[in-house]
């Protein structure tokens, strides 16, 4: 064998040590589509997640990490595809994603299939670590029994009566019913449910059969928008005087583009998974610093979401000691990490993260052109009676 040939085979064998030794990770998410703003939020965060939990080293015990971004285009199929080609012909060790809860159903039984491990960010829908979730799924983002409960606490009451305007897929659907279950436990009752399509713009027909719902209806009356992407429902329908047949207007948290629509309904009150003012701890504090830094502006909903699924996965494999994913569930299971909310858990039974939410009402304030949601009281894992739903 030539002095030449045996230089090229060492050369070959040290290349491909070098790629083995990468901890390799592909983030499979909308990049296209109407949640575009969701999915850049997304990966800018889980970006900062890494950086800061490898304390800008983008490495862990020598090993680079390498993220390989996958665009689902909103499409289940597709999502199914890019998390397949994930996991087979590019061999990487976990995945994050993907925005849609419709995608992220698709994608589950992929990670199963393969064995490795899914992080759910930032798709919310109950069934994901539900009825459909397997042992290969974990989920940093909060969960529609999270958000219910929650927004349940900030408005639910005896003499409450809400009707509910949703998206009509698994995010709208299953946000619904756990909001309808959670509403219960305060004694408050849903009167009426709406769903349109996800692409709606026009909602005075769905505001009309609401008017005409709870026009009738005794007690403090709300309608409750549970809604992603663009759209402005909440917005159009307050165009429209709710308040005439005693209706006010109630929501959830969202990215700070959507907030502009809270302008207009200073006093409402619901429950947020993030706004960048409200936590106060050393994650948040970097992040905030970091993002006016790097991006002159602050950091949004879902790239809190996304640093939090960067810092677990760094923390998983560091305890795990490898990314070998039996390790990585045994170290998962039950782990505790900080985020930029503050702790998270991954729950033993689910893998469901347990996080605290905010109760806010909405202010007006100088110099910001939408409606603050201003913490009323933090809700902590103890306060958010989370059930677990995938029978276990």
């Amino acid at each position: 064998m030539t002095r030449s040939l045996i230089a090229g085979l060492l050369v070959a064998t040290a290349l491909a040590g070098s790629a083995a030794a990468d901890i390799r990770i592909a983030h499979v998410y909308g990049k296209t589509g109407p949640f575009e703003a969701y999915a850049k939020q997304s990966h800018d965060g889980l970006m900062l997640g890494l950086e800061y939990a490898t304390g800008g080293a983008m490495e862990i015990n020598g090993e680079k990490i390498v993220v390989i971004e996958k665009d689902t285009q909103l499409k289940p199929d597709i999502g199914k595809a890019m998390l397949e080609e994930a996991y087979g012909d590019d061999e990487v060790d976990l995945a994050v994603g993907p925005v849609s809860s419709g995608v992220a159903l698709a994608m589950l039984p992929v990670a199963q299939e393969f064995e490795k491990i899914l992080l759910v960010e930032p798709a919310v829908a109950d069934s994901i670590t539900g009825k459909n979730w397997n042992r290969y799924i974990f989920r940093t983002s909060r969960n529609s029994s999270q958000d219910a409960v929650a927004n349940a606490i900030a408005i639910g009451g005896p003499d409450v009566r809400v009707a509910t305007l949703a998206q009509d897929y698994a995010f709208g659907r299953d946000g619904v019913a756990a909001f309808r279950e959670a509403l219960a436990t305060t004694g408050a009752k849903v009167v009426h449910e709406e769903y349109v399509p996800t692409d709606t713009t026009d909602f005075t027909a769905a505001a009309e059969r609401i008017f005409n719902a709870m026009k009738d209806v005794q007690g403090d009356k709300r309608l409750f928008i549970i809604w992603a992407g663009g759209g402005n429902p909440m917005g159009k329908i307050n165009a429209m005087d709710p308040g005439r047949f005693g209706i006010r207007i109630a929501t959830g948290g969202n990215i700070l583009a959507a907030l502009k629509a809270y302008k207009d309904l200073p006093g409402m009150e619901g429950a947020t998974y993030y706004y960048y003012e409200i936590p106060q701890n050393p994650v948040n504090d970097w992040l905030v610093k970091t993002h006016f830094e790097r991006f002159g502006t602050p950091p949004d909903f879902f790239t809190a979401g996304g640093m939090a699924a960067g810092i677990a996965i760094v923390e998983a494999i560091k305890k795990a000691g490898s990314t070998d994913t039996e390790a990585l569930i045994a170290a998962m299971e039950g782990m505790e990490f900080q985020t930029p909310k503050g702790r998270m858990v991954f729950r033993p039974e689910d893998h469901q993260a347990l996080q605290s939410m905010y109760h806010f009402r909405t202010e007006i304030q100088e110099g910001k052109d939408y409606g603050v949601p201003v913490l009323v009281r933090e809700l902590g894992i103890d306060d958010l009676p989370i059930p677990i739903r995938n029978g276990r």
